[in-house]
Formats: C-alpha cells, structure tokens, sequence
C-alpha cells in the first residue's frame, strides 16, 4: 500500500517512528517535517490528503499535536475521510464503518507504542460496505 505521511513539529519522532516499525512493509511518501522548528499543520495536512485525493497515496497518516488540528484541515480536501483516533477502537470503526482514508495521530496525546497500534488496527481493518458504504456517499 502507499502511504501519504505528514506531520508538524509536535509528530516529528513519531512519525519517524511509524516509518520504521508499522509502515516498514508499505511505500512510503513523506511530507515533512523532519524538523523541530514550527511549521503549519494545515500545510502539510493539505498536502497528503492532495496525494490521498488524487491516488497517488491509497491512504494518509498525519501526525500533530492532538491530530484534532490535522484532522480538521486534512478533511477540508473533497473525497477525504480524516479521523483523529487516540485508541485502536476508534481506528478500527472509523476504516470499517466511515472507510476513513486518513488517520490523525496526537504526539502529545499518544504514546509511540499506541500510536503504533492505532495506526496497526486502521491498515488492518477493512471497509465493510454495504449499508455503510451509502452513508459514506452521503459524507462526500
């Protein structure tokens, strides 16, 4: 799969992590940043939910402070489904039930091993369709 990553200055090390560990097996596309210097989470969110929208990525991950912040600005983009999820749950029934297509992680709301799981349990978890799949047409 390809993945579209992103993050501000808050998810730097944990983006890096999720690299490492969880996206290992997948293509990965990162937008940035490596950097702790302070960048605008709305300028990278735009950019991985534009290669999410546009297929050039089958999925986005953005990584802030919260993923609230990430969440709000990725999902502006038409055709994106961006989900702030803080436990696997969450990142389960928002792929199963919602088909979310880019998960938000909060760096100062999660540590890196349940960031790890999180972002585990939405690669894994399939989109389940059916009378699911009409109300994602109507959130588009």
């Amino acid at each position: 799969m390809r993945i579209a990553i992103g993050c501000d200055h808050a998810g730097v090390d944990m983006k890096q992590a999720l690299i490492e560990s969880v996206l290992r097996d997948h293509t990965v596309l990162d937008y940035g940043t490596d950097s702790p210097e302070p960048v605008d989470y709305p300028d990278v969110a735009k950019q991985v939910a534009a290669a999410v929208a546009s297929g050039e990525a089958d999925r986005g991950i953005l990584v802030c402070g919260t993923g609230i912040g990430m969440a709000m600005a990725a999902g502006k983009t038409p055709g994106i489904r961006a989900a702030a999820c803080v436990e696997p749950y969450s990142a389960e029934l928002c792929r199963r039930h919602n088909d979310a297509n880019v998960l938000c992680l909060g760096a100062r709301i999660s540590a890196v091993g349940m960031a790890k799981k999180i972002a585990e349990t939405w690669l894994e978890s399939p989109f389940d369709g059916g009378r699911h799949a009409r109300r994602v047409e109507k959130i588009g």
